[in-house]
């Protein structure tokens, strides 16, 4: 019993590590010209149909000389929201349409003439699948016991964990499969290659010959 328990803590710490960390930065404040070279952009992955939640906290205050605009979008074009002047803590949710990296980008544009050397400081969040849902709401609404709302919690950490490694598995294969039928193609066009060279070199072997014996040189 005391090593079930030990393991259950173990994997309560390492599948709340995501939920403990967060990533905290600056942002300098531009004119406004030039935005996609000032931009920001956090990427992560996501699987198809999951849940992400993006917390950030946002220093400063609306009217402070800076405007500062959230995008978030995915590498395949779906757009997730476009906040505008965020200020204060900011929590975004939305459910992923495809396997695909996403970006959080944030744009800090200056305003109103202020200093050259405005900032905002932002710390940003993100949690995707069961770390994003709400387990305090899930285990009054489900009466579970903590425990019970641990481990389901951990269940759907590994059950991801599991849909991540066939994701993979899947692309690896994919991959490998593009591998093999690339070197084939290439194998091919090298044999027709040293064909048709072989060929040349015979008709302009057999051509030299009659052109010779045409000139009664051989």
């Amino acid at each position: 019993m005391e090593s079930l328990y030990r393991l259950l803590r173990l994997l309560l710490f390492i599948t709340a590590l995501p939920l403990v960390t967060a990533l905290k930065f600056d942002i300098k404040a531009h004119p406004g010209h030039e935005s996609a070279k000032h931009e920001r952009c956090i990427r992560n992955f996501v699987s198809r149909e999951q849940l992400v939640v993006v917390t950030a906290i946002v220093s400063g205050h609306r009217g402070d000389g800076q405007t500062l605009n959230m995008h978030i979008r995915d590498a395949v074009g779906n757009d997730y929201g476009k906040p505008k002047d965020v200020s204060g803590e900011n929590r975004y949710a939305f459910t992923s349409h495809a396997d695909a990296a996403f970006d959080v980008c944030f744009e800090n544009i200056r305003s109103g003439g202020g200093s050259q050397f405005l900032s905002r400081h932002v710390e940003l969040d993100i949690d995707i699948g069961a770390d994003a849902k709400d387990w305090s709401a899930i285990q009054a609404k489900e009466a579970l016991k903590p425990l019970e709302a641990d481990l389901q919690r951990i269940e759907e950490n590994l059950a991801e964990i599991v849909h991540e490694m066939d994701y993979l598995r899947g692309r690896e294969q994919k991959l490998r499969d593009t591998n093999e039928s690339t070197n084939e193609r290439v194998k091919w066009f090298a044999f027709a290659t040293m064909g048709v060279l072989v060929s040349l070199g015979a008709w302009q072997v057999i051509y030299l010959r009659a052109y010779f014996r045409s000139k009664h040189l051989i």
